[in-house]
């Protein structure tokens, strides 16, 4: 297990990038850890839910030395005891450039084992041509061009509130979502996508609370269960899915989905800047 501020954590730190397959690259972090330093337990909050990765840069070699390239979507369960570190996560990938297999199961077969024993949890991979279409983004009522005042860019869960007697069932997104990684403070941007029923959320609230994370730092699966904690206290709605689409950093994006329905399916879509 490791901790965001371990010795051993790859991330911050100059890189030698590997060219041989090396499984012990990846580095699990326990899901709970910024939860306790906040004084919280993660356990408390009840969903279900998946963190999508896509990797852009995956390739290996055929039994003729011939590079094959492909996109992969990774689909680690969001009840795994442990997240991987995004650059140990990207090392580990970059460590199958010069690796020989006899095919893409094969490849497929190795990355599933490793990920599920760094996570904790069964992990499934899935590879993509250069010719593979993502599905569309839902249809949603985007939010960014209320005229509202900010007045804090760190999380406050009082911004939320709902207009009683005027229910809603559908999304709303923002693409104003910005966070900060906790170890090297660099910014992590994305869209955010609420799926709710109930008592609507009033929609400047909400807009102003994505802002509110502009500050924060924090993992993308910690900063989605926070919004998806503090919605789902505040306005109380009768379902609640709460899904984030991260812009990519070195090869890979996050897109951390959380969800009241246990059936409720996370669409792997992209968005343009991703």
């Amino acid at each position: 297990m490791g901790s965001v501020h371990s010795e051993t954590n790859p991330l911050g730190k100059t890189s030698d990038y590997p060219d041989q397959y090396d499984a012990g690259l990846l580095f699990p972090i326990d899901r709970n850890e910024s939860w306790k330093a906040m004084g919280d337990d993660r356990s408390s909050i009840q969903f279900h839910g998946v963190d999508i990765w896509n990797g852009y840069e995956v390739s290996w070699l055929n039994g003729k030395g011939k590079p094959i390239v492909c996109v992969a979507e990774f689909r680690v369960p969001a009840s795994s005891p442990f997240l991987v570190e995004s650059k140990s996560f990207k090392l580990y990938l970059n460590s199958f450039n010069q690796a020989t297999f006899d095919d893409a199961s094969s490849v497929k077969a190795v990355m599933e084992k490793d990920l599920s024993a760094a996570a904790g949890g069964p992990v499934t991979v899935e590879f993509h041509g250069m010719d593979y279409s993502y599905p569309e983004a839902p249809q949603a009522v985007y939010i960014d061009d209320l005229d509202i005042d900010i007045a804090t860019y760190t999380p406050s869960p009082d911004l939320l509130s709902v207009k009683e007697g005027a229910p809603f069932d559908g999304w709303l997104c923002s693409h104003l979502l910005k966070s900060n990684c906790p170890v090297t403070g660099q910014p992590d941007w994305g869209s955010l996508y609420v799926h709710y029923s109930g008592d609507e959320i009033d929609q400047a609230g909400l807009l102003a609370y994505v802002v509110s994370l502009r500050q924060h730092q924090d993992f993308h699966e910690q900063c989605v269960e926070r919004t998806f904690r503090d919605i789902l206290e505040r306005c109380q709605p009768k379902t609640l899915t709460v899904y984030a689409r991260y812009v990519r950093r070195g090869g890979l994006d996050i897109n951390p989905f959380r969800t009241t329905e246990e059936t409720f399916e996370a669409l792997n879509f992209r968005l343009q800047r991703q």
